[in-house]
């Protein structure tokens, strides 16, 4: 493996980590923007850009962008978060001129008015059925409230009302301010020639504006403590589902693998301490914890989805276990095979071609840095017991706030 840099005259950055051994090689082209970019008058305006992206430039309507994918087998799509958009596409090393062209090319949409217009309605119709899903509302709504008027509590999809207020030119300004150059990079990974990749980019990209952009309010958002019923009629919704965030460590800092790590212990899928208490003996249909890391802020996330009559015993139970880990720590035993497992994952993740591509370009993204398998690992060694001890004593468990949607009134 090796790892190449450079900056083109525009500011935009090229990054890419290069493996001989591999058969495939993947891009992606970062923007650093996403819901908690926007105001509250264009929220949901970062995802329906990334929708009208895939409907054409100046050179290519809609069906000329899926064909030319299709003619070289690309893997593509594309996502949306709270703080970034991310267009991606694995290929064989042998098409990645074309590659380059049709990313490159559909990143300068032309926002035409019939297809903004047809796009909405997909838009719209894709946030009415994630309204109607308990957990995405739950979630949804439990973010909204727990972090308040920091921005990043504003939903990647938008709502109704701001999605259907939206104009063709208001996101034209919002693409003009945020997708200048130095607000993104390029992220490589597989088997390449460095030299072709950066001639690549220069050719397609190197005449994308230049312009000084970034993001307001950095800073922790704490949440606001206490329990918030969401009642919806038993007939509307059988199950009961709640979510419990707390503060933690941000995406950048040191602390990052002791909090996925200690997450793990307590709510992983199989083998912590909520399946053994919860789903294994069937008091839930499904619980989980962990780390969401974002710029200068981070959270955990627990979430629950079980019968109603069970749902109070289920709520004290992971209390109980959250107020435990809080006094007592975890053992060598239980770090052991979560690391186990984490580990595991990573390196079985990084033989794919796209994965890789990804975590250089999160890397960079959050760090401004890269980092190799190798290196996550030697990091991932260094968790400790005693670290996570450190870990809790900055960042309460018990610091959470309860979100509950369901036929329930009270978890009292």
């Amino acid at each position: 493996m090796a790892f190449h840099q450079h900056t083109l005259a525009n500011g935009l950055q090229i990054v890419g980590e290069s493996n001989p051994e591999a058969l495939s090689v993947g891009m992606a082209i970062w923007c650093r923007t996403g819901a908690r970019d926007e105001t509250p008058d264009i929220s949901g305006v970062s995802h329906y850009l990334e929708h009208m992206v895939f409907k054409g430039s100046a050179r290519r309507t809609s069906f000329e962008v899926n064909r030319d994918f299709s003619r070289i087998g690309a893997d593509n799509n594309a996502w949306t978060s709270e703080e970034n958009t991310c267009y991606y596409a694995s290929v064989l090393p042998e098409f990645l001129p074309q590659l380059a062209d049709v990313l490159a090319d559909m990143l300068r949409p032309a926002l035409r008015q019939a297809d903004f217009d047809t796009e909405k309605t997909v838009i719209l119709d894709e946030i009415a059925r994630y309204e109607v899903q308990p957990m995405s509302a739950a979630y949804e709504t439990a973010r909204k409230i727990y972090y308040g008027d920091h921005p990043l509590g504003y939903s990647v999809l938008g709502s109704s009302a701001s999605v259907a207020a939206l104009t063709r030119d208001r996101m034209q300004e919002y693409f003009d301010r945020r997708y200048v150059a130095s607000n993104m990079h390029v992220a490589v990974a597989g088997k390449f020639d460095w030299a072709e990749i950066v001639e690549l980019v220069e050719a397609n990209c190197g005449h994308w504006p230049k312009g000084e952009v970034g993001r307001e309010h950095r800073h922790q958002a704490g949440g606001v403590g206490g329990i918030h019923m969401m009642p919806r009629p038993a007939d509307k919704v059988a199950q009961e589902y709640m979510i419990l965030i707390s503060p933690s460590p941000s995406a950048s800092s040191p602390m990052r693998y002791n909090a996925s790590a200690l997450t793990a212990i307590v709510g992983d899928s199989s083998g912590s301490r909520f399946f053994w208490a919860l789903v294994d003996p069937g008091l839930a249909d499904s619980v989980g914890m962990g780390w969401d890391g974002n710029d200068s802020s981070g959270a955990n996330y627990v979430s629950l989805s079980c019968e109603p009559d069970k749902a109070v015993e289920c709520y004290e139970i992971i209390r109980e276990i959250l107020a435990d880990v809080q006094e007592n720590g975890v053992t060598e035993e239980e770090l052991r095979l979560a690391l186990a497992k984490i580990t595991s994952r990573e390196v079985r993740a990084a033989e794919r071609t796209g994965y890789r591509m990804r975590a250089v370009g999160q890397d960079w993204t959050y760090l401004n840095e890269y980092r190799s398998l190798d290196t996550e690992l030697a990091a991932w060694d260094l968790v400790s017991v005693a670290g996570i001890r450190e870990l809790l004593d900055a960042w309460p468990l018990t610091d959470y706030s309860t979100f509950a949607l369901g036929p329930l009134e009270s978890l009292a």
